[in-house]
């Protein structure tokens, strides 16, 4: 069972699991139930998967099909792989957590891996969302500014991804990519298809992402991300890319740590993020830190985006409007400059802890946003 709170469904009280290959090695479920006592609704999940190859859909390589259906609540632009919000000590952040909507999705996904490493993700996801806490859809029809219940969409998506000689820490439920000198390429592709299934909206994004570790003798190594997307048609900003934020108190290396949630919005965007560990280079010069093995820690991280007329409802009013509170605007782009902020931090800490002192260096005007953080982060290599 699981215990977190937020303000749109007060204390929530989550229960789940999911079946191993004891049972099957063809067919897997998982399932979970949770209730919000403020809003007082039931949420819940149900996935079922098959695999092709008879082998478990945990080990490598994959082949599978999987079914699931999502009724549940989620914070703008924070998919689940990203921020786990049923974790309890992620119910704690910082500043205004206002910002949340109610989900249905179902999605259906066929992944195949090859043994060179190079695999396929073919999907459909039918989602509709529904606006809660502090967010309202608003959009002028005939020069009047009418409400909008919910957006609903159906998309179609492709991922390749190739990560050459990518090995795993292999559990029986489980695994953990083991991260070496090789690059890791992810192109994807979605397209939104108006009138399937009571779809609305035509839309095509794609996003180019690479990782890599560089390795640097003595000066210790970098994990660097490059990641860009564009946004072809025209489509409501809970449609374009909301660009991951963090307003937990816990170090997120795939998030912007002291940007606010749905701050930023973009339909076209490149980003940087540059993660150095020292090794010790430095610590290990002064015997204490030397005999605790602490590691030192540098992060950039950098992104520059913008949107197009067609997708700024400031200048096309058959959009639904950026959020206001107060009469203030809490969506942005970032047609101005790039976005940056930067940490310096301490990592080994009894081995499996971090802690970082991050920087944000810019957009400081914006409503209610921190300048300076301490974040934490458990962190265990393999």
């Amino acid at each position: 069972a699981f215990y977190g709170f937020n303000p749109a469904e007060g204390f929530n009280l989550r229960v789940g699991g999911r079946t191993t290959p004891k049972l099957s090695k063809r067919i897997y479920f998982e399932t979970y139930g949770a209730y919000g006592f403020k809003d007082e609704r039931w949420k819940y999940f149900l996935s079922t998967t098959y695999s092709l190859n008879n082998k478990s859909i945990y080990t490598f390589p994959l082949k599978f099909i999987r079914a699931s259906y999502q009724h549940d609540t989620k914070i703008p632009g924070q998919e689940l792989q990203f921020v786990q919000e049923d974790n309890f000590f992620l119910s704690f952040k910082r500043g205004l957590n206002d910002k949340w909507i109610y989900n249905d999705i179902f999605k259906l996904e066929y992944v195949h891996e090859f043994q060179n490493r190079l695999s396929y993700t073919l999907g459909f996801r039918n989602w509709r969302h529904t606006p809660a806490g502090s967010i309202v859809y608003n959009k002028f029809n005939n020069g009047i500014l009418q409400n909008v219940a919910s957006i609903n969409t159906s998309e179609i998506s492709a991922q390749v991804r190739w990560a050459p000689k990518e090995q795993f820490y292999q559990g029986k439920v489980y695994r953990i990519p083991i991260i070496n000198k090789y690059p890791i390429f992810t192109l994807r592709y979605t397209a939104g298809v108006k009138g399937l299934f009571n779809s609305e909206y035509n839309y095509q994004n794609i996003n180019l992402r690479v990782e890599k570790r560089e390795f640097m003798s003595q000066l210790g190594y970098s994990d660097m991300v490059l990641e860009g997307g564009y946004t072809f048609g025209s489509a409501p900003y809970p449609l374009l890319t909301i660009h991951r934020a963090n307003q937990t108190y816990a170090y997120q290396l795939n998030s912007y740590n002291l940007m606010n949630f749905q701050e930023f919005v973009s339909d076209q965007f490149a980003a940087l993020s540059i993660d150095h560990h020292f090794n010790g280079l430095i610590f290990n010069r002064i015997p204490l830190l030397r005999k605790l093995k602490l590691r030192e820690l540098l992060t950039m991280k950098v992104i520059y985006g913008g949107i197009r007329d067609e997708n700024n409802p400031d200048k096309n009013p058959d959009l639904i409007k950026f959020p206001e509170l107060n009469g203030q605007t809490t969506t942005f782009s970032l047609n101005r400059k790039p976005y940056i902020e930067g940490s310096v931090g301490v990592g080994n800490i009894f081995k499996i802890f971090r802690v970082d002192l991050v920087r944000r260096f810019n957009y400081k005007e914006n409503p209610n946003i921190s300048t300076w953080g301490v974040r934490a982060r458990f962190k265990f290599d393999f």
